[in-house]
């Protein structure tokens, strides 16, 4: 008992440890897995470890094959609710990139990494192959809170993000056929069966994963499962829809979760973010418990048979040959810069998916004999571990050296997509700038998207938005909701994260009638609540731009507009076409000669010289 309750509470507080630290959680996990296990020997008065996985083969705390499946059983929860998280809408023109990484970049690490393994260590063929196998998966659970922490453009975010969830279940079935090759000795019997397997493999993951996900889909949404039996009835579906394909199709399992949670993650479900929460919390549970089960599974014999400078060697091959290679390859003509292209080749950290099958091949391989297989556990936890080392300590500053690091983060994050924000959105869209809204209304979220806006259905009170790899290039914030602490609420909470170059609020009706109480964060005016913004919307829901001749020019502008119901300043632009947003302290804007002020509502005037933009009626629909 002592045992379990430890491992669970070492876990959430590695990961709160990653958190703090902002490192990929499988870091501490996997140093706190080696030092209750192996590393714990050198210290305990018996030489026993202070966490024992499994011992003896039947004791232990996972005994006989019980660690195995529950490995497994962890990785396809893990597994779908990655594949939850991948929208169609996030690929545009890197979809031919990501695949070619999962086909051209698999063959590349396989045959790589197998010749490495073979000339630096001497193993045979089958065991060279199945290390290579093994580090072709580099997994969401590692991907993702190494790029949280780096603001880069959002096609280079989605290649990483979809090839880590995509490239799992294809280096688990590449995994399983070498190590079925090794056990069987291989010969043009096995090359056949393989072949048969493989298409197996495709076909039960494919149709389960496809056909359970819309049976479930069917279900929520005819609201035939109850709500508070949503989140576990999920769950179960998931475990059944796992083993079921694995029953006719050994190791279809991985592929089809995948695809169950792609498909699903791409349905206008009413409860999938309630869904997404309550998988990722399972996941950080399950991640938390797994990496430290199989570190501190490992001998400490096993960890000195790679205590020499091959394992350097071979790492340094992976890493500075075997992936850039793939990714080279992966990116011709994919219109990619060749800094681009850099940063994709480093970033290539290995996960979940890799350190549990290679434990439970490992193992069983070892117990059956087979010369080198002792070496596979360990030196595939030692590329886990060190590139997730390298990558989430030198990432942000590789990304400034090649050029991908978005200095100046000019995103805007506008909390609310009511028809005033889908108007203000759509013009910085038109204007090249990326802007995204949020909003727990799920229409004003479809409304966004028609209109080619990114859009996101949630809540500025949930966490999930500092997690969101899409928001990385975000420097502004802009809360403009009918709800006055909502606003608030999300300025307290995002400043830090989101509005590092500027934070603004529309002002509540009491501020309004309150100069004195003019807030420092407040949007546009101090004479435009929720209520009028809206209604000058409504009435013209168009967005002019007017040339300014000087300083005082744009104030008596600015005089007129509060004075004039009708007109709502909000930007001011530059000769470069850069936009500012005016802050309801509007004096303090500095305006140089060719300056257009943007505004909302009834046209100012008519000048030759005026610069005025389309209308944007088309963004305006009745909330």
């Amino acid at each position: 008992m002592l045992e379990l309750a430890g491992l669970i509470i070492l876990g959430i507080l590695a990961q709160w440890v990653a958190w703090k630290t902002k490192t990929p959680a499988i870091l501490p996990l996997i140093l706190i897995g080696l030092f209750v296990g192996p590393i714990s020997t050198l210290i305990s008065e018996d030489g026993t470890k202070w966490m024992e996985p499994i011992w003896n083969g039947t004791e232990g705390l996972f005994p006989g094959e019980s660690l195995f499946y529950f490995v497994s059983l962890s990785i396809s929860i893990i597994l779908f609710e990655g594949g939850l998280t991948l929208r169609k809408s996030e690929i545009g023109n890197v979809g031919p990139v990501i695949l070619k990484l999962i086909s051209v970049g698999v063959i590349v690490t396989f045959f790589g990494a197998g010749l490495a393994a073979h000339l630096i260590y001497g193993f045979s063929w089958q065991i060279s192959f199945l290390f290579s196998s093994l580090i072709i998966v580099t997994g969401p659970t590692v991907i993702s809170p190494i790029l949280r922490n780096i603001p880069l453009k959002k096609h280079i975010s989605s290649i990483l993000k979809w090839e880590g969830i995509l490239i799992d279940p294809i280096g688990a079935l590449i995994a399983v056929l070498v190590y079925e090759f090794i056990r069987v000795e291989g010969g043009q019997d096995f090359t056949q069966t393989a072949l048969i397997e493989f298409g197996k493999i495709l076909l039960f993951g494919f149709t389960f994963g496809f056909t359970f996900a819309n049976i479930l889909a069917f279900l929520i949404k005819k609201h035939i499962i109850p709500h508070y039996l949503l989140n576990v009835f999920t769950l179960a579906t998931v475990l059944g829809v796992f083993v079921l394909a694995d029953q006719f199709a050994h190791e279809s399992g991985l592929l089809a979760v995948v695809v169950m949670g792609m498909v699903m993650g791409n349905k206008k479900l009413p409860n999938l973010k309630e869904l997404l929460y309550f998988k990722e919390s399972l996941s950080v549970l399950l991640i938390s418990i797994l990496f430290i089960l199989l570190s501190a599974n490992i001998e400490l014999e096993e960890l000195l048979l790679i205590f020499n400078w091959k394992s350097l060697i071979l790492f340094g091959i992976v890493v500075l040959v075997v992936r850039p290679i793939g990714v080279i390859l992966s990116s011709i003509g994919s219109g990619l810069k060749i800094n681009e292209v850099a940063f994709v080749s480093w970033v290539g950290p290995r996960g979940i998916v890799a350190a549990g099958i290679a434990s439970l091949f490992g193992l069983k391989l070892v117990q059956e004999g087979i010369e080198g297989a002792e070496y596979i556990t360990p030196l595939v936890f030692m590329i886990v571990l060190c590139s997730v080392l390298l990558n989430a300590t030198t990432a942000r500053l590789f990304a400034k050296l090649v050029g991908v690091f978005i200095k100046n983060s000019e995103g805007i994050l506008i909390i609310g997509a009511s028809s005033i924000s889908r108007i203000i959105a759509k013009y910085l869209h038109d204007n090249k700038r990326h802007v995204v809204l949020v909003d727990n209304n799920g229409d004003n979220v479809r409304k966004a998207r028609a209109l080619g806006i990114d859009a996101i259905e949630g809540s500025v009170y949930a966490d999930d938005l500092l997690n969101n790899i899409e928001l990385n290039d975000i420097g502004y914030l802009m809360a403009i909701t009918g709800n006055s602490d909502i606003n608030k609420t999300a300025i307290s909470k995002f400043k830090k994260q989101f509005g590092e170059r500027g934070s603004f609020r529309v002002i509540s009706a009491d501020e309004m009638n309150d100069p004195e109480r003019n807030p420092e964060e407040g949007l546009f005016s101090h004479t435009d609540d929720y209520i009028k913004l809206t209604e000058v919307a409504r009435r013209y829901p168009t967005i002019h731009e007017i040339l300014l001749n000087s300083q005082e020019h744009y104030e008596g502008l600015i005089e007129i507009s509060k004075t004039d119901a009708e007109i709502v300043p909000l930007f001011v632009k530059d000769v470069e076409g850069d936009l500012k947003i005016i802050p309801s302290h509007s004096s303090e804007v500095e305006i140089e000669e060719g300056y257009l002020l943007v505004y909302l509502g009834k046209q100012i005037q008519k000048e030759e010289d005026q610069a005025e933009n389309d209308n944007y009626e088309d963004a305006v629909d009745e909330d």
